[in-house]
């Protein structure tokens, strides 16, 4: 069952998943490290896709699309608070895997990407550029500080030049062979979990919006519905006298004030008074 307004289901979905899903999935491992955060990345990425479909299947290159939407997800630092993301998977078992492994897991995960974008995928500088949301000098100054932290933690990369650094890089990231499986979910799956995510967040807004609608009723009932003034001052409030302005003196109030009158003015006498 579709949630209301949600796309039926179309065979390009399918095809762009079956495309995608497997590669995507290789690369957000290559970013994380992490088997499960790199197939729910690109879960979730597909589930996007699938609530806007209109939209990818319109856009140049969905596969970038979710691509992008996969790596913001496996690259969120939330994840860190994860018990179940807070360590790595097992190590590739290859001696030159697991060094690459570790070497891109230590770079800065802005880096990362763009290795991966630029070596791995083989994207231009440009391309690469607007898919990490920097301009073009800083996506090149990124690219090159990170050769230069993989080429001092990898020997193979060590002594390549810098002009077949990138090729070499391409070929030692597509030949990486994880020690875990990475085989996702068949689309049908997938596209069904979406829609479930979507029917859930539906009742979610509905229950919202049911809540305002009643708390915004109860205060339009029981709000006044003219103005009421302030009572003035001096004014009785449930049968307390008024109190506004001087009171009549009492027999004592006067004898103290003649008192204090005839009084000196000042010296001890006055701080200390004899007694009656």
């Amino acid at each position: 069952m579709r949630p209301p307004g949600a796309p039926a289901p179309t065979p390009e979905f399918d095809v762009l998943y079956a495309h995608a899903a497997p590669a995507l999935t290789r690369q957000v491992y290559l970013l994380t490290g992490r088997r499960t955060l790199s197939l729910e990345a690109v879960e979730r990425a597909f589930h996007q896709a699938w609530g806007r479909w209109p939209e990818v299947v319109a856009d140049p290159d969905p596969v970038g699309w979710v691509r992008a939407a996969a790596y913001e997800y496996a690259l969120s630092p939330w994840h860190r608070f994860r018990r179940a993301h807070r360590h790595a998977d097992k190590a590739p078992a290859h001696p030159a895997d697991r060094t690459l492994m570790d070497a891109m897991l230590a770079l800065p995960p802005v880096h990362r990407r763009t290795v991966l974008l630029y070596d791995g995928i083989g994207l231009d500088l440009p391309d690469t550029a607007a898919e990490t949301e920097a301009t073009t000098p800083t996506a090149g100054n990124r690219l090159l500080r990170a050769h230069a932290m993989l080429a001092a933690r990898v020997p193979e990369l060590a002594g390549a030049p810098p002009e077949k650094l990138s090729a070499l890089l391409h070929h030692r990231l597509g030949a990486l062979r994880p020690a875990v499986p990475l085989d996702p979910r068949p689309a049908p799956a997938v596209r069904g979990a979406g829609e479930q995510r979507t029917r859930r967040r539906s009742r979610a807004v509905f229950g919202l919006t049911a809540v305002i609608a009643v708390a915004t009723a109860y205060t339009v009932s029981t709000a006044p519905t003219e103005y009421v003034p302030p009572l003035a001052p001096g004014t009785s409030v449930s049968g307390v006298p008024p109190l506004s302005g001087p009171q009549q003196q009492t027999e004592r109030s006067s004898a103290l004030h003649h008192k204090l009158r005839n009084d000196p003015a000042a010296g001890p006498a006055r701080l200390a008074p004899k007694g009656e």
